[in-house]
């Protein structure tokens, strides 16, 4: 049999290896392309929820302050939510207290209500906390807490008897389609809940909690749950 000349063979590599190298490129392109798709609909991957850091507060009292803001994007159509503002704040901060309070009980939570009782007994030197700018605090940035949010944190966490006090900044409910087929539409919870150091005013701990649900309620039930991972 005769053998190639060497011009020939190497010819016929080169285009074993071109061939080769462009089918490998095409893989390459298309896996790539798979990926970013992939991405696309998964969307960016939000930061972990922290849970709460009870274990420094044990046997501490802490104030938990109830929460003031409370939103929805409109595709998810619930205007209830923003219409009837008041109801579904006390709804929420029933939610929040309950599984807060019963799922940490180390802590010496000193609920909404409380503080409230507190203020009224105070007027003209504490505010109540249901009138304080306490949204600000949503401010992913924030470290310190302005005035005179500041002092009237200082003031009614220190007729309580608290050092720091936790609080729910925000309650946004973002619409979420689950399943390429189904299309079910539910919302994501997002918590954004802070807790401050009263005596220096500033932000010592923030997370964002986040949880899935077909209505606000099991939605914003998830997510408080996620602060305090372990517990059923």
């Amino acid at each position: 049999m005769k053998k190639p000349a060497p011009l020939a063979t190497f010819n016929l590599l080169t285009r074993k290896h071109l061939v080769r190298s462009a089918w490998c490129v095409t893989a390459l392109l298309t896996s790539g392309c798979g990926a970013a798709r992939s991405v696309e609909d998964q969307g960016p991957k939000p930061v972990p929820t922290l849970p709460l850091p009870t274990a420094g507060l044990a046997g501490q009292r802490v104030g938990l302050f109830p929460l003031t803001l409370i939103a929805a994007e409109d595709s998810l159509r619930w205007d209830a939510l923003i219409r009837d503002r008041r109801p579904n704040l006390a709804r929420a901060d029933s939610v929040i207290g309950e599984l807060i309070v019963g799922r940490a009980p180390e802590v010496n939570w000193i609920p909404p209500h409380e503080l409230r009782s507190t203020a009224r007994r105070a007027i003209g030197i504490a505010t109540e906390p249901d009138q304080m700018g306490t949204a600000v605090l949503r401010a992913e940035k924030l470290d310190a807490v302005p005035d005179p949010l500041r002092t009237q944190l200082r003031s009614l966490s220190a007729l309580a008897g608290a050092r720091f006090a936790v609080i729910p900044a925000a309650l946004i409910y973002k619409r979420r389609v689950v399943g390429r087929t189904e299309g079910r539409l539910e919302a994501t919870a997002e918590l954004t809940i802070v807790m401050v150091d009263v005596r220096l005013g500033r932000v010592v701990w923030r997370t964002v909690a986040r949880g899935l649900g077909a209505d606000p309620w099991t939605s914003l039930t998830g997510a408080v749950k996620a602060l305090t991972p372990g517990v059923p």
